[in-house]
């Protein structure tokens, strides 16, 4: 028993100084708000998801990529309403059909569709490589406007993905829209 209440008291004397140690690293992490305004730091928030959604780059990417892959996927919906008539055909005419011709036609519609599904996979793989690039250029332009909006308000530190909670007056994601709205306008107007 005696060493049992040695154990405890040399337990409570080693956790003393780091629960001491917890106490005071909580104290001066409540305090870090109040230092960090005091100190004049600017800090502001921005919502990533919502430029990604509604910046105007954003939205011509999307268009950019449905331009360039709708002449294919067009072509290829085509050759699937063909497929599908000549399946029905096969069902309906199968009953007047002999069983080599029957078997010659599904043979076809096989290699057709197989042919079809390639095609298909070939275009997805294509679409999703674009439009990674295509993403990977507008995070850059995002990080980019960001930065320098950043740099001209004077912000010590702007926060995106990750917070939780932030009071709506640190929120400047309308102000990053407007910056990117007005690069967007100037990049398309003419130049002279």
């Amino acid at each position: 028993m005696k060493r049992l209440i040695r154990l405890s008291s040399s337990w409570v004397s080693r956790i003393a100084p780091a629960v001491g140690l917890v106490a005071v690293l909580a104290v001066a992490l409540a305090a870090a708000p109040a230092q960090a305004q005091a100190a004049g730091l600017r800090i502001a928030v921005v919502n990533y998801g919502e430029l990604l959604q509604q910046s105007p780059q954003a939205k011509s990417a999307v268009a950019k990529l449905r331009a360039e892959f709708a002449p294919k996927q067009r072509l290829l919906q085509v050759e699937a309403n063909a497929l599908k008539v000549k399946e029905d055909n096969l069902k309906k005419n199968e009953a007047t059909m002999t069983q080599d011709q029957r078997d010659q036609v599904e043979l076809d519609l096989r290699e057709r569709y197989q042919d079809l599904a390639r095609k298909q996979s070939e275009i997805q793989d294509d679409v999703n490589t674009r439009r990674n690039e295509l993403m990977s250029q507008l995070q850059r332009t995002l990080v980019q406007v960001v930065q320098n909006y950043a740099r001209q308000q004077k912000y010590d530190l702007v926060l995106a993905d990750g917070v939780i909670y932030s009071d709506s007056a640190l929120d400047i994601t309308p102000a990053i829209l407007s910056a990117l709205r007005s690069q967007s306008t100037r990049q398309a107007a003419p130049h002279r």
